[in-house]
């Protein structure tokens, strides 16, 4: 028997160590949150993707009574990219959450379902999809989806 031994490959910064783009793509995120419907949970999160084209689209949880039928801020967003602009590669997904009256201090990660559908949009584009999860301390970027779901389902 032998150890398989899977690394990811995450950058850590700040908010003042991105670039214009990165912080625009952030800010547009961190507004995506506060139109949320979270009346359950009151963890508001918010995404922004930025196509090829240039063209930015957002989303935001949706929460529902009916547990688990709400939909995450990144599928939310992913969805209405594919359905509005869909011959368009994602290019990056910046995702925020706010809770309690202020955004979280350390990043929130896509659940596995969110993984999933981005790895689609990856290999449905064949384009890395980048990602930016902000938290008021602390910034995840990880360069594609893969380093976050190294062992992903696929068609294959």
């Amino acid at each position: 028997m032998k150890n398989l031994n899977i690394t990811a490959k995450i950058r850590v910064c700040n908010y003042e160590e991105l670039n214009s783009s990165e912080k625009n793509l952030i800010n547009i995120a961190k507004d995506a949150t506060l139109k949320a419907y979270a009346p359950y949970s009151r963890f508001q999160v918010g995404a922004a993707i930025l196509l090829a084209n240039n063209e930015i689209v957002t989303g935001n949880n949706q929460e529902n009574a009916a547990s688990p039928s709400g939909l995450c801020a990144e599928r939310t967003a992913l969805f209405y990219a594919n359905s509005q602009f869909p011959d368009e590669a994602v290019d990056t997904i910046a995702v925020a959450a706010y809770t309690k009256g202020d955004f979280i201090d350390e990043p929130v990660t896509p659940c596995g379902a969110c993984r999933q559908v981005i790895l689609e949009a990856q290999n449905r584009y064949k384009h890395p999809v980048r990602i930016i999860l902000y938290g008021k301390k602390t910034i995840y970027i990880i360069e594609k989806i893969t380093d976050l779901l190294p062992l992903a389902f696929s068609e294959y």
